[in-house]
């Protein structure tokens, strides 16, 4: 069957599924933790593939009985107004990721509300995927009517967090020309603190000011206060900053609360992480590397073009997958010889919403 891929791990999970719903391509993931104590899908992973299930229709998922192997038959990707209730062992953002990519191509707008973690260690937090990622789909022309709003706060472990994600429908998405760097301009910054003393965000703010200050003048940092119920079930705070250029580049960094660690040191190592964020160059940060690349391949057919820094090993090994899925390479070289900064451009697929309910 020419139609099925086979790729063996838990590593890259969500890209390949995101791959296999766009392209149409059934995929089967086996191997899923063989060699673990505790072998097979864990239960953030089925919980997105019962999110993937709502948002479609048609799509059949099969596991296997000891949970090692998945088979994905793709469907339609339907959308609408959906609720989904996010396990606590991952943060939203790692169930909104692969939706994002997915939502632009929906057969009717898609309104979904999802509760859990909003800010965790290992995922994108609800603020930078507010003030970072939507503003990375709106240079694709994905921007009407494009939101995502924080109704409740939720720290680990306990959570109650609620966002609610509004995606327009696009029949095609833009192809993309962003290879100026530009310089940074305006550092903007969203610390929140719920269920401890809100004293703690002016302490984050201070100490990240008190690097940042060094560099620019235009700084504003925004205290971000929940009380009761919008707060949530556990104490914790963050620090969300962005640094923008003057071509719009946005680079992003956020550090949340550990224990036994003051709010002072969560503000300084926000701060540095932007730093070195921003040092790396590249018109895209690392964290969104992926999803900028995707839309470069599902764009209309033309070349598109846009500069970045080095790969992830994560971003590597979803080049190889969409090569697989779609047929699509990248041409990769320096922008400059000597420089760090690399021009990544591809010939888009011309991919059209063919789901897209007509008005």
């Amino acid at each position: 069957m020419s139609n099925l891929l086979q790729f063996s791990g838990h590593q890259h999970f969500r890209t390949r599924l995101v791959l296999s719903i766009l392209s149409g391509k059934h995929v089967k993931i086996d191997k899923i933790r063989s060699e673990d104590k505790n072998p097979g899908l864990r239960d953030f992973e089925v919980s997105l593939l019962r999110l993937l299930e709502k948002v479609t229709n048609g799509t059949v998922i099969e596991i296997s009985v000891t949970g090692t192997a998945i088979l994905l038959k793709p469907g339609v990707i339907f959308g609408g107004a959906l609720a989904h209730d996010c396990p606590l062992s991952r943060s939203i953002g790692y169930y909104i990721e692969p939706i994002i990519m997915l939502a632009p191509f929906c057969k009717q707008p898609l309104q979904l509300t999802l509760q859990g973690i909003t800010t965790d260690e290992y995922d994108l937090s609800v603020d930078l995927l507010r003030t970072v990622t939507l503003p990375h789909l709106q240079l694709f022309g994905i921007s009407d009517g494009l939101e995502l709003r924080i109704k409740k706060r939720g720290a680990p472990p306990e959570g109650g967090g609620e966002i609610q994600f509004i995606c327009p429908v696009v029949k095609q998405v833009k192809t993309l020309n962003f290879v100026e760097p530009g310089k940074i301009k305006r550092i903007r910054g969203i610390a929140h603190a719920v269920r401890v003393n809100p004293q703690f965000s002016n302490r984050l703010i201070e100490s990240s000011r008190s690097i940042l200050n060094r560099y620019i003048p235009d700084i504003y940092l925004y205290s971000d206060v929940y009380k009761g119920n919008e707060s949530g079930k556990s104490p914790g705070y963050a620090l969300s900053l962005l640094a923008e250029s003057t071509t719009s580049v946005i680079h992003c960094s956020e550090a949340i609360s550990k224990p036994g660690i003051a709010p002072e040191d969560v503000g300084l190592e926000a701060a540095r992480a932007l730093m070195s964020e921003v040092n790396l160059g590249g018109c895209v940060d690392r964290k969104h590397q992926i999803l900028v690349l995707l839309m470069m391949v599902l764009g209309s057919e033309d070349v598109g073009r846009c500069c970045m820094s080095e790969p992830t090993p994560r971003t590597i090994q979803f080049l190889r997958d969409v090569k697989q899925f779609f047929g699509t390479s990248f041409k990769i070289v320096p922008t400059e010889s000597g420089s760090s900064q690399l021009l990544y451009s591809c010939y888009g697929t011309g991919y059209v919403n063919t789901n897209r309910a007509l008005v």
